[in-house]
């Protein structure tokens, strides 16, 4: 089957999809993918084709590359957007690198559009082969999806069954030219050795190597697809309303999710959490463990790469964002007809009429005394105790003063005084923070 044939077949499920965007690099893989669509978007109705460069900055034999993906795209028809990025320094430049890439990706993709990557058979293997010395589990032994969800829109690789012999060979059949990165010869770069020293030698003893482990990648995929569909049925329970639905935060039953086999759980917890964070490592699910064995009158956490695992009353909590944070305390309260921004913490209103004073707004220093009917003056923190409220609120529980007396605390109505509109103080806290995980 010729290559354009197999594009066709592997992009049927867009066909219809309000736009097709190439992320074209001018090297030979993009080049060669955005010269085939050009060329079938003569005689085939397609989605409107355009093209996106981005220019990292990071070398100067990059400054020519975007003038050449210009001459590329005008003599093809396609439209040109040149997307320049500033790539922050630290550990890994080329993650860094990938990183702002694909949030440049992200702010182009309006809903249902699409963003062709032109990573090839030889790009799985390679992926695979890294992977598997890193000691990847199953869902990362899946190598890159053909598809995944990317902003509004998807990122999807139709070339993932071409070899880079393949678009090589098209390439000099039909007289394109490409840019080369001169990083791509740098050995001291992991996938650049496996590209050159490694994969060549196992190629000399067993030519498909690069077939099998695609295809090894392949099966690993289906495999996490069933992984994911256990996760789901063990995690169908476990996801059961909090008593304190106002709480907008991710949680579990912690007691429905430790009755399963420890292999369960770390696979239900590894689905659950691929929402909010990059997964730990094999030697940091300790934590997990740790916070699942602590004992009933601790509140433990486990932290990860973009936020907190906490234990309180029974359940899991994700916190992240403005949940890390301390926040802003004494707020006055000038208009309570009108609801009240808690800097990083949401918003609180105030149903009914407005108790007689000076209203202020502030969050627990301890030693807090409540008046309530029928029971006296009782301390604040018995108060929440009694109520069970997770101890990471606690904090940042919004209390409301009067004249510099305590007289309602947001969201628990049964610690509501004698002036405060008998449980009309309500709070909306902020949201977790989910963040992005390419």
């Amino acid at each position: 089957m010729s290559l354009e044939s197999r594009l066709l077949t592997a992009l049927a499920p867009w066909r219809h999809a309000p736009a097709w965007h190439v992320a074209f690099s001018g090297g030979l893989d993009s080049t060669v993918l955005l010269h085939v669509l050009a060329r079938l978007a003569l005689r085939e109705a397609l989605p409107p084709l355009s093209a996106i460069h981005v220019h990292h900055g990071l070398q100067a034999a990059a400054d020519a590359w975007p003038e050449h993906c210009q001459g590329v795209c005008e003599a093809l028809g396609v439209p040109l957007k040149v997307l320049r990025v500033t790539v922050d320094t630290g550990p890994s430049l080329e993650r860094a690198a990938r990183d702002a890439r694909y949030a440049a990706f992200v702010g182009e993709l309006r809903a249902g559009e699409v963003l062709l990557s032109a990573q090839h058979r030889d790009d799985q293997a390679e992926t695979l082969l890294f992977r598997q010395l890193r000691g990847a589990g199953v869902r990362g032994l899946a190598g890159m999806p053909q598809v995944r969800p990317l902003g509004l829109g998807s990122l999807v690789r139709p070339l993932l069954q071409a070899s880079r012999a393949e678009l090589e060979a098209y390439a000099r059949a039909e007289g394109i030219d490409w840019v080369e990165d001169p990083s791509n010869s740098d050995t001291s770069l992991a996938r650049n050795f496996l590209r050159h020293d490694v994969l060549p030698v196992l190629l000399s003893r067993w030519p498909k190597a690069t077939e099998s482990l695609a295809r090894s990648a392949e099966h690993m995929a289906e495999a996490e697809g069933l992984l994911g569909e256990l996760a789901q049925t063990d995690l169908q329970h476990a996801q059961a309303g909090s008593d304190f639905p106002w709480l907008p935060l991710p949680s579990l039953d912690l007691r429905v999710l430790a009755s399963l086999s420890p292999p369960r759980q770390r696979n239900a917890l590894r689905y659950w959490l691929a929402r909010f964070t990059p997964l730990p490592d094999s030697s940091h699910w300790a934590g997990w463990e740790d916070l699942r064995d602590a004992a009933a009158d601790t509140t433990p956490i486990w932290r990860l790469a973009r936020g907190e695992l906490h234990r309180a009353d029974g359940r899991l909590w994700w916190l992240s964002g403005d949940w890390l944070a301390v926040p802003e305390s004494d707020l006055p309260w000038p208009d309570p007809a009108l609801p009240l921004e808690l800097p990083g913490n949401g918003e609180l209103s105030l149903l009914g009429a407005p108790p007689a004073g000076r209203l202020e707004v502030r969050y627990r220093r301890g030693g807090e005394v409540l008046e309530l009917a029928g029971r006296g003056r009782r301390d604040l923190k018995r108060l929440l105790n009694e109520s069970r409220l997770p101890a990471f609120i606690r904090g940042r529980l919004p209390l409301l003063f009067v004249d510099g007396e305590l007289v309602a605390v947001a969201n628990l109505p049964e610690l509501d005084s004698r002036g405060a509109g008998s449980g009309q103080l309500r709070w909306s806290p902020p949201t977790s923070d989910q963040g992005l995980s390419w």
